[in-house]
């Protein structure tokens, strides 16, 4: 078998069995532009953040543009989620306040949920989360909310117990205060991100490497003969990570909405 995975453009097949690029994040860029608008370059990545953006709008269009006693199946989809995303995590999380942050839960929510569906899809197999800009901006997003709340709700006293908590003993104080401001400030949006990424770059480079692996065994039967049956446990655990990816597609999702409504809440409500 001259090559197995042809990860790189540049390759001698006649040396290597598994062909890699220079450089992992080559996996994971589109910096051709499919076309432009000015100086602006509309690549791949950025033409499924546009896709993503309207299939979300489409969706709670469609399903609430005219409401019904009894909706369609549609629509007690997406009311349930809205409900999910409202009462659960807003409410459950925030308190009563939360009402005015579901929709901002609820857009992340969806946005991240059919991003990370793309990974899935046919003919696009590409999460818009495994680039770090995607949930790097959403984390932004959700930091800028929640430090301009606590000080928009608390004042300056919003920082001051944070560095200095007064339900820890006093001469521990300055130290969990430090923690605390690093974690506050410089950590949650840091960690919101890479979780979200990481995770999707993780099944990303699974799926790939599984299902391509298995298909090029196959495709190989004329030149490896009985030895391309190698590829069928490869091509079935590919599948089952698929059916996994689903589950940690929408998982993910639910947990980048979450934390966002507890760190607002941490916001809201500083003494708990």
């Amino acid at each position: 078998m001259d090559v197995l995975i042809l990860a790189a453009e540049a390759c001698d097949t006649a040396k290597e069995i598994i062909c890699k690029p220079g450089n992992v994040v080559e996996l994971f860029e589109h910096k051709e532009a499919l076309f432009s608008i000015g100086p602006f370059d509309f690549t791949r990545t950025v033409f499924l953040t546009f896709l993503a953006m309207f299939i979300v709008l489409a969706a709670l269009f469609f399903a609430f543009r005219k409401p019904k006693v009894v909706p369609g199946k549609f629509g007690v989809v997406m009311e349930s989620l809205v409900a999910f995303v409202r009462d659960d995590v807003a409410k459950g999380t925030i308190g009563p306040e939360g009402s005015k942050y579901a929709p901002y839960l609820l857009s992340i929510f969806l946005f991240i949920l059919v991003g990370n569906l793309f990974e899935l899809t046919p003919f696009i197999n590409f999460p818009l989360t495994s680039r770090m800009a995607i949930p790097g901006m959403l984390s932004l997003f959700t930091y800028l909310i929640f430090v301009g709340v606590g000080f928009s709700k608390n004042g300056l006293s919003y920082l001051w117990g944070i560095i200095w908590p007064k339900s820890v003993p006093i001469g521990l104080r300055w130290l969990v205060g430090l923690i605390e401001f690093v974690s506050y400030f410089f950590l949650r949006p840091l960690t919101l991100a890479v979780r979200l990424f990481a995770n999707l770059v993780a099944g990303h480079l699974m799926l790939t490497l599984l299902l391509g692996s298995g298909w090029l065994f196959f495709a190989s039967v004329g030149d490896i003969g009985v030895r391309a049956v190698i590829g069928l446990p490869w091509f079935a655990f590919g599948l089952a990570i698929f059916v996994f990816e689903f589950v940690v597609a929408v998982l993910q999702a639910y947990i980048f909405t979450l934390l966002s409504a507890v760190y607002i809440q941490t916001s809201v409500h500083p003494e708990h």
